[in-house]
């Protein structure tokens, strides 16, 4: 009989890890959290999945959070596929937070390899420094790592950083997109990067490098919306079957798919190009613009730029206008105009950027992942140009 919902606090990830042990091989099912525990409905056990491992909840991109199924069957065949594409078990270091679904299969995997994972300590912030100490502390030949960009860019900028990227075997980064920059710099200094695409409904990323991972499936409908199948699906969300029913064809059951809000298309080489979520596109003058394009086109063209975000601001002539938010890479700053003549012949007239804005951080609401209702509603607070 399914027992209820456990709620654990994951700030140590290490005392979860017997407690996730124990919910792969039958026991109660967790649901890890940081803070506060969250506020559920009571969910009835035998309206859950009979081998629910975890219920992890979601970046909330799209609006309040949902909370993912995910079975001990999905997280093991997650696990199972990312070894088997990498090249072995290994060690890991956990440098992502524990309750978030990349840190989670951090554990996963480690549980499986029977390892343990080194744990970096990230209450003061991320340091290439406490890095490259965590780095020294593996044990084992073998060593992976999963990232975010941002923390990348940091360490590539740190000779102390970029020496202990070298130690892995593999350095997944998801969360958000890897710009090709980010990756010429790790390629150029011996780092192997693996750049992720997946979400919590699909246990974590399920394309590596653009491949579907074994027993993974890839789909676009006419539209370019990208669907995803395979064993390691979430059985659905708890306690919300509408939520269930517009993301999932058939969950918890074989041939299921998930509706994803991304848009992608093949490549020439068959691999997966993910151009970003549907709801950030922009139509400006009845054009659509893509931020993803925008952005990668940025960060080549103004090395002065250390991050960008774009997004979509309501205007009363175009309905709405490209508008740029960048981290200053140094003390050198560039005005709308000039951003505007190197991105000339890059990107199509109507994507050019019509608001250019300089800030110290981007917002964000998950490992990564850019904040862009936050950075909107910034953005017309400190305008800058027309």
């Amino acid at each position: 009989m399914l027992t209820p919902l456990t709620p654990v606090d994951a700030a140590d990830p290490l005392a979860l890890l017997p407690h996730l042990a124990a919910a792969l091989d039958g026991g109660s099912p967790l649901l890890p959290y940081a803070g506060a525990p969250p506020a559920l409905p009571a969910s009835r056990p035998e309206s859950l999945p009979a081998d629910l491992a975890l219920v992890v909840a979601t970046s909330g991109s799209t609006g309040p959070p949902k909370h993912a199924l995910l079975t001990a069957a999905a997280l093991r065949a997650s696990a199972s596929a990312t070894q088997s594409v990498l090249g072995g078990p290994g060690q890991w270091l956990l440098a992502v937070p524990a309750h978030h679904i990349a840190g989670l299969q951090v554990l996963v995997r480690s549980l499986l390899a029977g390892t343990t994972p080194v744990v970096l300590e990230r209450a003061a912030g991320f340091r290439p420094s406490r890095f490259a100490a965590a780095t020294a502390r593996l044990e084992h030949d073998q060593a992976y790592v999963s990232l975010v960009p941002t923390q990348v860019g940091r360490l590539l900028d740190e000779p102390s950083g970029t020496a202990a990227l070298r130690r892995y075997a593999a350095v997944l980064v998801g969360g958000a997109a890897l710009p090709q920059g980010l990756r010429a710099r790790a390629d150029a200094a011996g780092v192997r990067l693996v750049a992720t695409y997946g979400m919590t409904e699909t246990a974590g990323g399920c394309v590596y490098d653009g491949a579907p991972l074994p027993g993974t499936t890839i789909e676009l409908d006419h539209d370019g919306r990208i669907g995803l199948g395979g064993p390691t699906l979430a059985a659905g969300y708890l306690d919300d079957p509408q939520a269930t029913a517009a993301a999932f064809s058939r969950p918890g059951e074989r041939g299921a798919q998930f509706r994803t809000g991304d848009l992608g298309i093949f490549g020439a080489d068959g691999r997966l190009q993910v151009l970003g979520r549907r709801d950030d596109v922009i139509n400006s003058g009845g054009e659509k613009v893509n931020p993803r394009l925008v952005e990668d086109a940025a960060l080549a063209a103004c090395p002065e730029f250390a991050q960008v975000v774009v997004v979509g601001l309501p205007d009363p002539e175009w309905g709405e206008v490209v508008a740029l938010t960048a981290v200053p890479a140094g003390d050198v700053t560039l005005t709308l105009a000039e951003v505007r003549e190197r991105l000339r012949g890059v990107v199509p007239a109507y994507g050019l950027p019509r608001r250019l804005a300089s800030v110290g951080a981007i917002p964000e609401r998950g490992p990564g992942k850019p904040d862009r209702r936050a950075v909107a509603g910034a953005f017309r607070r400190d305008e800058v140009g027309q």
